[in-house]
């Protein structure tokens, strides 16, 4: 195996390593915030590595080209895309989680959330609602 393959090897492996810590970001951080942050940084990190792995085992070509404009615009559109996605949900009002806010990231064991009777985190814009749903609407429409 000669040390170029080595290199490619390595940076795959790496590359495969932020993979997963982005997976790991998704499925244990508490909010849509935290969790894109997560993902930008680290499945970014981790394409370019595994790009430039393969970059490294195709050689002098036109597709070592090919990869490394794709490892541009991945690392150009992959943090804009998170912004995006935050930008959005803040502008919807979805507030960030913070500690002792009384919403329990992936802890079920706690029992519901304060203010809240399904056990759901909460968002800035929930109102409360009766338990049958909607039911002040529906009969103020059918009052008029």
């Amino acid at each position: 195996m000669t040390p170029v393959e080595l290199v490619a090897i390595l940076l795959v492996v790496a590359g495969t390593f932020f993979g997963l810590v982005a997976v790991v970001g998704i499925v244990r951080l508490p909010d849509l915030y935290t969790r894109a942050h997560a993902t930008s940084k680290s499945d970014t990190l981790g394409i370019i590595l595994t790009l430039g792995g393969v970059a490294l085992v195709l050689g002098a070509d036109v597709s070592v080209a090919k990869t490394v404009i794709l490892g541009i615009f991945l690392f150009v559109t992959n943090p804009t895309a998170a912004h995006a996605i935050t930008r959005a949900a803040y502008d919807q009002d979805i507030t960030p989680w913070m500690r002792g806010d009384g919403r329990h990231a992936i802890d079920e064991s706690a029992g519901p959330v304060a203010g809240n009777d399904t056990g759901q985190p909460t968002t800035g814009n929930d109102a409360p609602q009766s338990p049958a749903g909607n039911d002040a609407a529906q009969s103020a429409e059918g009052d008029q």
